[in-house]
């Protein structure tokens, strides 16, 4: 996990379905309730499963973007 910007990100790039949205999972459980984080994937199923694994935990899915190729998630933790 890198930081950007004080924003903590993970480079999921290269991992196949489930485990960008199990690593994602993983890494949000280790959040504090209000904190952003960045998941970069190249996973096409990521465009479906980010977003679902949202609705489950209950996290904020901010902003969902594609650059370059790589699929972008912004995502506030919303719960402790």
């Amino acid at each position: 996990m890198t930081e950007t910007d004080d924003v903590p990100t993970i480079d999921l790039r290269g991992l196949k379905c489930p485990l960008p949205a199990l690593r994602t999972r993983k890494a949000l459980s280790r959040l504090q309730p209000g904190t952003a984080l960045v998941v970069e994937c190249t996973d096409p199923l990521a465009a479906i499963d980010i977003p679902n694994l949202c609705r489950e935990t209950g996290d904020i899915l901010e902003d969902s973007t594609v650059r370059g190729g790589i699929l972008v998630f912004r995502i506030r933790r919303n719960r402790g």
